[in-house]
């Protein structure tokens, strides 16, 4: 028999919209915090989710407390700030942790969330927020096998594959290794992209070239529609979050000693972007201008 958890929310964001529909249709209980950077929440409402005033209100009400926010900063706000999660934290509740964040603060939070009383798992999200709406994110988790096993059907209401990096913080280490690569070759596509079309080169004839070629991948997809049509739909990621994600990897890289050229690199490409708001996919038109 599936067991249906009590499920607190904090951050109604574009993926986290996406992971709070997904409970409530696997009938999960759920409530969630009201903050103004949620997005429009009368459908949560509607199908039975209860939105709370604050973190600790939220934790008293739940089994499991998942945070979707933006990254360390926010995290350590929303569970250590007063009347945070940390205040509410019932005996036993698990906090799952999917933002994307310095996996050392991971390390830092963890404990503190262990000598409350509660249990710790990263669970940092790959794909979209149209994949989130489905139920099909990626999870890469960090945590005890145990714990890892326990939740694992609770994730898989929202996750179509879910991968156990290891132990607490390797699920967010692993996430910036990936995101490193996928932002990396971004910048690629996006620097090759704008030098084709200044050259006249077709976009169908970049396009099948490289998806028959070296470029071929979710990346060239994610990127398929604004190279083909400046339709930045694809990739729905924001240059500061990009911007965000490869500072907290040259920090990763530099506590953990390993060279970090080639993300400097990428790292200052996406920091030169004057509009940091732009997505991932209108970085091929600013670099067009230039």
């Amino acid at each position: 028999m599936t067991t249906v958890y009590r499920v607190g929310l904090v951050g109604v964001g574009l993926m986290g919209h996406g992971i709070a529909s997904s409970l409530l249709r696997a009938e999960h209980s759920l409530c969630f915090l009201e903050h103004a950077g949620n997005q429009p929440v009368e459908d949560l409402v509607a199908a039975g989710a209860v939105p709370l005033a604050s973190g600790r209100e939220v934790a008293q009400q739940a089994d499991i407390v998942i945070l979707c926010v933006t990254g360390s900063p926010q995290v350590e706000a929303v569970l250590f700030e007063p009347d945070g999660v940390l205040e509410g934290l019932r005996p036993g509740s698990v906090v799952v942790e999917c933002s994307t964040a310095l996996p050392s603060s991971t390390a830092q939070v963890a404990a503190r969330v262990a000598a409350a009383g509660g249990r710790f798992m990263d669970a940092a999200m790959t794909r979209t927020p149209k994949e989130a709406a489905e139920g099909r994110l990626n999870l890469i988790v960090g945590a005890p096998t145990p714990l890892f096993e326990e939740l694992r059907p609770l994730l898989a209401a929202f996750a179509e594959n879910i991968a156990h990096a290891g132990d607490v913080g390797a699920g967010h280490t692993l996430k910036l290794l990936h995101n490193f690569v996928s932002l990396g070759f971004s910048a690629v596509l996006a620097e090759a992209t704008a030098a084709s079309r200044k050259a006249g080169i077709s976009a169908d004839a970049l396009l099948e070239v490289l998806g028959a070629g070296g470029g071929g991948g979710v990346v060239l997809e994610r990127l398929r529609p604004y190279i083909a049509h400046d339709d930045p739909s694809g990739f729905r990621f924001s240059v500061a979050n990009a911007s965000k994600d490869l500072g907290y990897y040259h920090t990763m890289t530099h506590e953990l000693g390993v060279t970090g050229d080639m993300a400097g690199a990428v790292h200052a490409l996406y920091r030169s972007v004057p509009d940091q708001q732009l997505s991932i996919p209108e970085v091929i038109g600013v670099l067009e201008q230039r």
